[in-house]
Protein backbone atom coordinates (compact mmCIF):
# COMPACT_ATOMS: atom_id res chain seq x y z
CA UNK A 1 0.00 0.00 0.00
CA UNK A 2 1.66 3.71 -0.87
CA UNK A 3 1.95 5.93 1.94
CA UNK A 4 0.69 8.98 2.34
CA UNK A 5 3.64 11.09 1.18
CA UNK A 6 3.35 8.84 -1.38
CA UNK A 7 0.05 9.63 -2.86
CA UNK A 8 -0.88 12.48 -5.29
CA UNK A 9 -1.60 15.75 -3.10
CA UNK A 10 -5.21 16.06 -5.44
CA UNK A 11 -6.73 12.56 -4.71
CA UNK A 12 -6.41 13.41 -0.98
CA UNK A 13 -8.87 16.13 -1.24
CA UNK A 14 -12.84 16.34 -0.84
CA UNK A 15 -14.78 17.81 -3.59
CA UNK A 16 -15.04 21.02 -1.83
CA UNK A 17 -11.80 21.76 -0.80
CA UNK A 18 -10.92 20.96 -4.83
CA UNK A 19 -13.25 23.48 -5.66
CA UNK A 20 -12.66 26.18 -3.41
CA UNK A 21 -8.54 25.77 -4.53
CA UNK A 22 -9.41 26.27 -7.63
CA UNK A 23 -12.20 28.99 -7.10
CA UNK A 24 -9.10 31.04 -5.20
CA UNK A 25 -7.14 30.71 -7.78
CA UNK A 26 -9.98 31.79 -9.99
CA UNK A 27 -10.54 34.77 -7.86
CA UNK A 28 -7.02 36.28 -7.83
CA UNK A 29 -6.52 35.90 -11.47
CA UNK A 30 -9.50 38.19 -12.04
CA UNK A 31 -8.54 40.29 -9.99
CA UNK A 32 -4.98 41.09 -11.48
CA UNK A 33 -6.58 41.32 -14.57
CA UNK A 34 -9.02 43.82 -13.60
CA UNK A 35 -6.12 45.35 -12.12
CA UNK A 36 -3.91 45.27 -15.39
CA UNK A 37 -1.31 42.96 -13.97
CA UNK A 38 -0.27 39.18 -15.07
CA UNK A 39 2.49 39.07 -12.85
CA UNK A 40 3.74 39.63 -9.45
CA UNK A 41 6.81 40.50 -7.97
CA UNK A 42 7.02 41.37 -4.59
CA UNK A 43 10.13 39.88 -3.37
CA UNK A 44 11.53 43.54 -5.60
CA UNK A 45 10.53 45.48 -2.84
CA UNK A 46 12.92 44.11 -0.51
CA UNK A 47 16.83 44.35 0.12
CA UNK A 48 18.93 41.81 2.22
CA UNK A 49 21.33 42.79 4.98
CA UNK A 50 25.24 42.93 3.87
CA UNK A 51 25.81 40.86 7.09
CA UNK A 52 23.38 38.80 6.40
CA UNK A 53 24.71 37.87 2.93
CA UNK A 54 28.10 37.78 4.21
CA UNK A 55 27.39 35.28 6.24
CA UNK A 56 25.57 33.64 3.26
CA UNK A 57 28.13 33.35 1.17
CA UNK A 58 31.04 32.51 3.29
CA UNK A 59 31.05 28.85 2.77
CA UNK A 60 29.61 28.57 -0.66
CA UNK A 61 31.89 26.71 -3.21
CA UNK A 62 34.38 29.19 -4.44
CA UNK A 63 33.27 29.27 -8.31
CA UNK A 64 29.41 30.49 -6.65
CA UNK A 65 31.50 32.73 -3.67
CA UNK A 66 33.02 34.69 -6.61
CA UNK A 67 30.33 35.04 -8.71
CA UNK A 68 28.65 36.59 -5.69
CA UNK A 69 31.05 39.26 -5.26
CA UNK A 70 30.97 40.06 -9.20
CA UNK A 71 27.23 40.46 -8.52
CA UNK A 72 27.50 42.40 -5.18
CA UNK A 73 29.91 45.18 -6.77
CA UNK A 74 27.87 45.41 -10.34
CA UNK A 75 24.53 45.36 -8.61
CA UNK A 76 24.56 45.74 -5.02
CA UNK A 77 22.92 43.89 -2.39
CA UNK A 78 20.23 41.15 -3.48
CA UNK A 79 16.59 41.87 -3.08
CA UNK A 80 16.12 38.47 -1.19
CA UNK A 81 18.40 35.89 0.55
CA UNK A 82 18.36 32.59 1.34
CA UNK A 83 20.86 29.83 2.86
CA UNK A 84 21.61 28.70 -0.50
CA UNK A 85 20.28 31.44 -3.32
CA UNK A 86 20.65 35.24 -3.64
CA UNK A 87 17.77 37.11 -5.99
CA UNK A 88 18.20 40.46 -7.52
CA UNK A 89 15.20 42.21 -9.56
CA UNK A 90 15.27 44.39 -12.29
CA UNK A 91 19.23 44.58 -12.08
CA UNK A 92 21.14 46.29 -15.29
CA UNK A 93 19.25 44.46 -18.35
CA UNK A 94 17.74 41.78 -16.42
CA UNK A 95 14.70 41.18 -14.67
CA UNK A 96 15.98 38.58 -12.59
CA UNK A 97 18.96 37.16 -11.65
CA UNK A 98 18.97 34.36 -9.22
CA UNK A 99 22.55 32.97 -7.68
CA UNK A 100 22.39 29.51 -6.31
CA UNK A 101 24.88 27.33 -3.84
CA UNK A 102 23.70 24.45 -5.42
CA UNK A 103 24.68 23.11 -9.21
CA UNK A 104 23.81 21.60 -12.50
CA UNK A 105 26.08 19.57 -14.13
CA UNK A 106 26.28 20.76 -18.21
CA UNK A 107 28.82 18.76 -20.46
CA UNK A 108 28.20 21.80 -23.72
CA UNK A 109 30.14 23.95 -24.18
CA UNK A 110 32.80 21.81 -22.17
CA UNK A 111 32.06 20.10 -18.82
CA UNK A 112 31.24 22.46 -16.06
CA UNK A 113 28.58 23.72 -13.33
CA UNK A 114 25.39 25.92 -14.04
CA UNK A 115 24.20 27.84 -11.17
CA UNK A 116 23.52 31.67 -12.22
CA UNK A 117 20.19 31.98 -13.46
CA UNK A 118 19.17 35.62 -15.78
CA UNK A 119 15.74 36.36 -17.15
CA UNK A 120 14.76 38.29 -19.25
CA UNK A 121 11.44 39.46 -20.83
CA UNK A 122 11.24 38.10 -24.50
CA UNK A 123 8.58 35.96 -26.21
CA UNK A 124 9.27 33.10 -28.44
CA UNK A 125 6.67 31.66 -30.81
CA UNK A 126 5.74 28.08 -29.36
CA UNK A 127 7.18 26.55 -32.65
CA UNK A 128 10.48 27.83 -32.06
CA UNK A 129 10.44 26.53 -28.62
CA UNK A 130 11.76 22.73 -29.92
CA UNK A 131 15.02 24.44 -31.60
CA UNK A 132 15.67 26.19 -28.33
CA UNK A 133 15.93 23.33 -26.78
CA UNK A 134 18.15 21.78 -28.99
CA UNK A 135 20.24 24.51 -29.47
CA UNK A 136 20.61 24.40 -25.45
CA UNK A 137 18.90 22.58 -22.32
CA UNK A 138 20.29 25.17 -20.01
CA UNK A 139 18.05 28.17 -21.88
CA UNK A 140 14.76 28.08 -19.80
CA UNK A 141 11.54 29.13 -21.63
CA UNK A 142 7.97 30.35 -19.92
CA UNK A 143 5.41 30.95 -22.40
CA UNK A 144 2.83 32.47 -20.11
CA UNK A 145 4.88 35.11 -18.39
CA UNK A 146 7.03 35.60 -21.83
CA UNK A 147 10.23 34.88 -20.28
CA UNK A 148 13.18 33.42 -21.09
CA UNK A 149 16.19 32.86 -18.74
CA UNK A 150 19.86 31.54 -19.13
CA UNK A 151 21.26 29.15 -16.75
CA UNK A 152 25.03 28.90 -16.80
CA UNK A 153 28.33 29.60 -14.65
CA UNK A 154 28.92 33.53 -15.59
CA UNK A 155 26.79 35.95 -16.49
CA UNK A 156 28.82 36.40 -19.98
CA UNK A 157 27.63 33.04 -20.80
CA UNK A 158 24.22 34.15 -20.09
CA UNK A 159 24.73 37.14 -22.24
CA UNK A 160 26.11 35.17 -25.10
CA UNK A 161 23.24 31.98 -24.99
CA UNK A 162 20.26 34.62 -24.92
CA UNK A 163 22.17 36.67 -27.87
CA UNK A 164 22.04 33.37 -30.00
CA UNK A 165 18.38 32.58 -28.69
CA UNK A 166 17.81 36.44 -30.40
CA UNK A 167 19.43 35.10 -33.54
CA UNK A 168 17.31 31.53 -33.86
CA UNK A 169 13.84 33.24 -32.94
CA UNK A 170 14.42 35.70 -35.95
CA UNK A 171 16.02 33.51 -37.99
CA UNK A 172 19.61 34.63 -38.44
CA UNK A 173 20.84 31.08 -37.91
CA UNK A 174 20.25 27.50 -37.25
CA UNK A 175 20.78 25.61 -34.30
CA UNK A 176 24.12 23.92 -35.86
CA UNK A 177 25.29 27.14 -36.43
CA UNK A 178 24.13 29.21 -32.77
CA UNK A 179 25.93 26.08 -31.35
CA UNK A 180 29.07 26.88 -33.40
CA UNK A 181 29.11 30.43 -32.86
CA UNK A 182 28.43 30.06 -29.45
CA UNK A 183 31.32 27.58 -28.58
CA UNK A 184 33.71 30.19 -30.82
CA UNK A 185 32.77 33.13 -28.55
CA UNK A 186 33.34 31.35 -25.07
CA UNK A 187 36.73 30.40 -25.96
CA UNK A 188 37.19 33.75 -27.52
CA UNK A 189 35.71 36.02 -24.57
CA UNK A 190 37.89 33.85 -22.20
CA UNK A 191 40.96 34.44 -24.34
CA UNK A 192 40.25 38.05 -24.02
CA UNK A 193 39.64 38.54 -27.33
CA UNK A 194 36.76 40.69 -29.31
CA UNK A 195 33.28 38.98 -28.79
CA UNK A 196 30.63 41.19 -28.58
CA UNK A 197 27.90 37.84 -28.45
CA UNK A 198 29.68 37.59 -24.78
CA UNK A 199 29.78 40.94 -23.71
CA UNK A 200 26.49 42.62 -23.80
CA UNK A 201 22.74 41.76 -24.98
CA UNK A 202 22.49 43.04 -28.89
CA UNK A 203 19.04 43.42 -29.21
CA UNK A 204 16.27 45.41 -27.40
CA UNK A 205 15.36 43.75 -24.09
CA UNK A 206 11.15 43.72 -23.87
CA UNK A 207 10.08 45.63 -21.04
CA UNK A 208 6.70 44.02 -20.69
CA UNK A 209 4.26 42.77 -23.23
CA UNK A 210 5.59 39.44 -24.19
CA UNK A 211 3.18 37.30 -21.87
CA UNK A 212 1.02 34.95 -23.68
CA UNK A 213 -1.89 34.10 -21.21
CA UNK A 214 -3.48 31.58 -23.44
CA UNK A 215 -7.24 31.22 -23.75
CA UNK A 216 -9.63 29.91 -21.44
CA UNK A 217 -11.54 26.78 -22.54
CA UNK A 218 -13.09 25.46 -19.47
CA UNK A 219 -17.04 26.11 -20.23
CA UNK A 220 -17.83 22.98 -22.10
CA UNK A 221 -15.74 20.50 -20.12
CA UNK A 222 -17.68 22.08 -17.26
CA UNK A 223 -20.73 20.99 -18.83
CA UNK A 224 -19.33 17.74 -19.60
CA UNK A 225 -18.10 17.01 -16.70
CA UNK A 226 -20.93 18.17 -14.26
CA UNK A 227 -23.44 15.33 -16.57
CA UNK A 228 -20.53 12.88 -15.97
CA UNK A 229 -20.75 13.94 -12.01
CA UNK A 230 -24.50 13.44 -11.69
CA UNK A 231 -24.17 9.69 -13.92
CA UNK A 232 -21.76 8.79 -10.96
CA UNK A 233 -24.15 9.87 -8.14
CA UNK A 234 -26.98 7.87 -9.86
CA UNK A 235 -25.20 4.85 -10.82
CA UNK A 236 -23.00 4.81 -7.69
CA UNK A 237 -19.72 4.27 -9.85
CA UNK A 238 -16.79 6.14 -10.12
CA UNK A 239 -16.08 6.25 -14.14
CA UNK A 240 -12.55 7.93 -14.79
CA UNK A 241 -13.42 11.51 -16.22
CA UNK A 242 -11.61 11.14 -19.75
CA UNK A 243 -9.77 8.41 -21.78
CA UNK A 244 -6.12 7.38 -20.05
CA UNK A 245 -3.26 6.08 -22.12
CA UNK A 246 -0.65 6.12 -19.19
CA UNK A 247 -0.93 3.03 -17.00
CA UNK A 248 0.08 3.96 -13.83
CA UNK A 249 3.43 3.92 -12.86
CA UNK A 250 4.89 3.63 -16.27
CA UNK A 251 8.50 4.30 -16.38
CA UNK A 252 9.34 7.49 -18.86
CA UNK A 253 11.14 6.57 -21.74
Amino acid sequence: MATKHEQSQPKELSTAERLATTGRAVVQGIKHKLQGEHETEDGGRHTAGSADVEQIIENWPAPQKNIARQMLEKYGMPNEATPTKLFWYHNGPWKRTELTSEVVVHNWPTLHTDFLTQVIDYHVPPEKFSAIAEFDGSILLDRTKGEVAARCDSESANVLGLNMVHEIVTGKRTVEEARKISTENTVAYNLGRNAPYAEKLLFEVPRGGTEDLDVSMVSGPMAHQLAGKVKDVVTGRREEATDRRTPEGERPR
